[in-house]
C-alpha cells in the first residue's frame, strides 16, 4: 500500500485498518509529500525512525481525529523508506497481490502513468502493472483537469482500478467516520479483501439500513 501526498489520511487509515483486521500482511510506502499531509490533517509528525509508534498513533484516531479511536496492532506492517528505491516492493521478484495507492495525489498518478519511478512508491506500482497485479488508484482531486484524465485513462488502460475517492449515501451514514469507510470498503472490495466497513446495498428502497 501506498500514501501520497493528497488530502485524505483518513481514507488512508481506514484500509490499513480494514486489511489488518482481514488478516493481510501489508507493505507499506508514506510519501514524503504525505507526511506534510498528515501533520496537517492529524498533526502527527511521521518520521523513518519512528514509524511504528508514528503508525499506530495514526490508525488509533478516527476521521474526527480524536486519538484511542481505534486499537490496531501493526505487527503485520512492513515499513519502506519512500527513498528506498533497493526496497522489496521495487522489484517483480518481490511477491504481493498488489498495491493499493490511497489517496492518490495527481502527481502520483502522473508519475505512475508516465512510469518515472521518482520514488518508491511510483516504482513499486509501475511494477505492480508489469508484472499483471491488481493496482487499484484511490484519487483524491477536484476538479480534475484533462492532463490528469488522460492519465488516469492511461492507467485503465494499463490494467490499474481507477477508484475516485466518493463517498455514498445510500448506507445510512450518521457520521464522517461512515463516509470513510465506505470509500475505504470500496477500496478493499476493489481488491478482493472481505470487510464489514459499511452497509451493502440489496435493491430495494431502504434496503441499505437493515442489519
Amino acid at each position: 500500500m501506498g500514501v501520497s501526498g493528497a488530502s485524505g489520511t483518513p481514507y488512508a487509515a481506514s484500509v490499513l485498518r480494514g486489511l489488518l483486521a482481514a488478516g493481510e500482511s501489508v507493505d507499506l510506502v508514506v510519501s514524503r509529500a504525505s507526511r506534510l499531509t498528515l501533520l496537517d490533517e492529524t498533526g502527527i509528525a511521521f518520521r523513518d525512525a519512528h514509524w511504528r509508534d508514528d503508525l499506530v498513533e495514526w490508525l488509533g484516531r478516527g476521521a474526527d481525529g480524536k486519538p484511542g479511536t481505534f486499537r490496531v496492532d501493526v505487527s503485520d506492517v512492513r515499513y519502506w523508506a519512500a527513498g528506498d528505491l533497493a526496497a522489496g516492493p521495487s522489484s517483480g521478484s518481490y511477491a504481493t497481490k498488489g498495491m493499493l495507492i490511497v489517496p492518490a495525489s495527481t502527481a502520483g498518478v502522473a508519475g505512475v502513468a508516465l512510469g518515472l519511478s521518482k520514488d518508491l512508491l511510483q516504482r513499486a506500482a509501475s511494477v505492480t502493472l508489469k508484472e499483471g497485479r491488481r493496482l487499484v488508484v484511490c484519487v483524491r482531486e477536484t476538479p480534475l483537469g484533462g492532463q490528469t484524465l488522460k492519465h488516469l485513462v492511461s492507467l485503465d488502460e494499463a490494467g490499474a482500478i481507477v477508484l475516485p475517492a466518493s463517498p455514498a449515501f445510500y448506507a445510512g451514514a450518521t457520521h464522517i467516520q461512515d463516509l470513510v469507510d465506505f470509500v475505504a470498503g470500496r477500496v478493499l472490495d476493489a481488491a478482493d479483501v472481505p470487510h464489514e466497513l459499511y452497509r451493502r446495498w440489496k435493491g430495494e428502497l431502504g434496503s441499505s439500513r437493515e442489519g
